[in-house]
């Protein structure tokens, strides 16, 4: 069922984006699909998606941009990708388009900052290029640039067609991330080593370490990780991603695309898991297991770990049972996430993402209540709305949205890029727990409420002012 809310009163078309579940429709929002005209939207962009998400997590690649100095400075540094070197988070690099390249075109710039990136970093293992609006839009031809700059530097230079303008979210970055990468990288090189028993992870980018609590996991079972894609992975980890026997696949929206192209060329069998959460992470091992005939080895794994933690995570249910909350987030975690928070004896009450597709919104769906809102690619003045009229306990979102919690006096977490982190696997799960308590338990709340500024007036009171 669409709900309209206050705010939307002249944008009737955010209705359609907007349900409330229990009355019979079933999940009727429409999603991916371009933003209204006056909707002051939340989203990234198809760029974002490629050089935030995808490609700007691999630790020994350049990440250059060809575009504006804007573009590059966006992107640079605002997700917490860990690895066991900086050098990704540590240096940007841009070809600086200024007003003359606009004119006479940026290729020979392009060209030229290749090889003095290069040159300059002679560890790297190879160059990302991704184009942006500006460079797309004049028509410089990267790809064939990026073809010369590989013959002089004699590594790799990867050319990410991922302008801003295309699609309608940063989901269409996944999209062109994960199929460059595969033409270009993988499969470019055939070790020798026994990959009997081997796997990559798909869809995990290293948000805060996350890795440190679930690959030991996969490890004690016996089993290699050849590639994470693409926290903390390297150049060479791509090229041999092939060899692995299963991809298991964590973030569904951004990774399902190369597993695909994997099982059509290289007959690469996957499955999709959550790494969140105790029955998730648990789940995820046994399923993982029974393709290896490793099941004795998973249950004494799953036995051991969740007996370190149970303690814990019982100390905060205590706490935290009965709490509301409304979850918004870029895409999956909004239906990874209400299983954690059941676990907690928490309520989600309503949940969004920026850039779910309709399959992400069925998985929603069908782990809330009757009653839940759920919402596609909100935008502030409807976030303020939500908070203000449902009055969750406390509110999980991402960094763009903190400052209008606080302001309303809502207890926030950063599910985008953490508090502290890392959330996934076994202790991450007390991690969870322990951030989320943290935040409701803090006294300062009843002091910013106490202060919080009033409610906006709302459309019929503007009406009977005129009148």
């Amino acid at each position: 069922m669409a709900t309209r809310l206050k705010c939307n009163d002249t944008i009737p078309e955010r209705d359609a984006h907007i349900i409330i579940k229990g009355d019979g429709t079933g999940c009727s929002i429409k999603s991916n699909s371009a933003t209204t005209p006056g909707d002051m939207t939340e989203r990234g962009c198809t760029y974002a998606g490629c050089r935030g998400v995808v490609g700007g997590p691999v630790k020994d690649a350049i990440q250059l941009s060809h575009g504006p100095i804007g573009c590059a400075f966006y992107s640079w540094g605002y997700r917490p990708h860990v690895a066991d070197t900086d050098f990704h988070m540590k240096y940007t690099f841009v070809s600086d388009m200024d007003e003359s390249n606009v004119v006479f075109g940026g290729e020979k710039k392009l060209l030229q900052s290749v090889i003095e990136a290069a040159a300059e970093f002679p560890d790297a293992k190879g160059v990302f290029v991704y184009n942006t609006c500006t460079a797309a839009l004049i028509g410089d031809d990267g790809k064939d640039v990026a073809k010369m700059a590989q013959e002089e530097i004699g590594k790799p230079v990867v050319f990410f067609a991922c302008e801003g303008f295309r699609g309608v979210s940063q989901s269409q970055g996944h999209h062109v991330g994960n199929e460059t990468i595969f033409r270009n990288l993988v499969g470019s090189v055939e070790p020798e080593e026994d990959y009997a028993y081997s796997i990559n992870i798909l869809g995990d980018y290293n948000i805060k370490n996350d890795i440190k609590t679930f690959e030991p996991l996969f490890q004690a079972l016996g089993l290699k990780i050849i590639t994470r894609f693409t926290g903390n992975v390297s150049v060479d980890e791509l090229k041999i991603m092939h060899k692995a026997k299963l991809n298991v696949i964590h973030c569904t929206r951004s990774a399902t695309y190369i597993a695909d192209m994997m099982k059509d060329k290289y007959g690469t069998p996957s499955i999709s898991v959550t790494l969140w959460g105790i029955a998730n992470m648990s789940k995820a091992l046994r399923e993982t297991a029974a393709f290896f005939g490793l099941e004795k080895e998973a249950e004494r794994v799953i036995k051991t770990e969740v007996a370190k933690v149970q303690p814990k995570i019982d100390h905060f249910k205590k706490r935290l049972a009965g709490k509301k909350v409304i979850i918004y987030q870029g895409g999956p975690r909004a239906w990874h996430w209400p299983e954690l928070l059941e676990e907690l004896g928490m309520e989600v009450i309503g949940a969004a993402t920026t850039f779910g597709h309709h399959d992400d919104y069925e998985k929603i769906y069908s782990k809330v209540g009757d009653g839940t809102l759920i919402m596609d690619n909100p935008n502030v003045p409807e976030l303020e709305e939500i908070l203000r009229t449902y009055k969750p306990d406390i509110f999980i979102a991402g960094n763009k949205e903190k400052y209008l919690a606080y302001k309303l006096g809502v207890p926030f977490l950063n599910g985008h890029t953490y508090e502290t982190g890392p959330y996934a696997g076994f202790s991450g799960m007390v991690n969870f727990a322990r951030d989320l308590d943290k935040a409701l338990s803090a006294p300062v709340w009843k002091l910013v409420r106490d202060q919080a500024r009033p409610s906006p007036v709302s459309t019929l009171d503007l009406e009977e002012d005129v009148a």
